[in-house]
């Protein structure tokens, strides 16, 4: 297993950069846990890539197949 180092945790702010929405909705997102899973670390709240990524991967429209 590899170690994690500090760029595997993203902020608030960094998740909504990299998502491209308003940190506003990362807030929503957590308030309504309809988000990607969250870790608090004293008052902050860090996101893990691989965390993010599965969360995204769930999220993931199928395309519409040839009927």
């Amino acid at each position: 297993m590899q170690a994690m180092t500090t760029s595997d945790w993203l902020s608030t702010k960094d998740l909504a950069e990299w998502l491209q929405v308003s940190p506003a909705t990362v807030y929503r997102w957590r308030y309504q846990r309809t988000g990607p899973v969250g870790h608090r670390i004293g008052r902050h709240v860090r996101f893990r890539r691989e965390d993010i990524e599965a969360w995204l991967v769930g999220r993931r429209e199928m395309e519409p197949t040839d009927a």
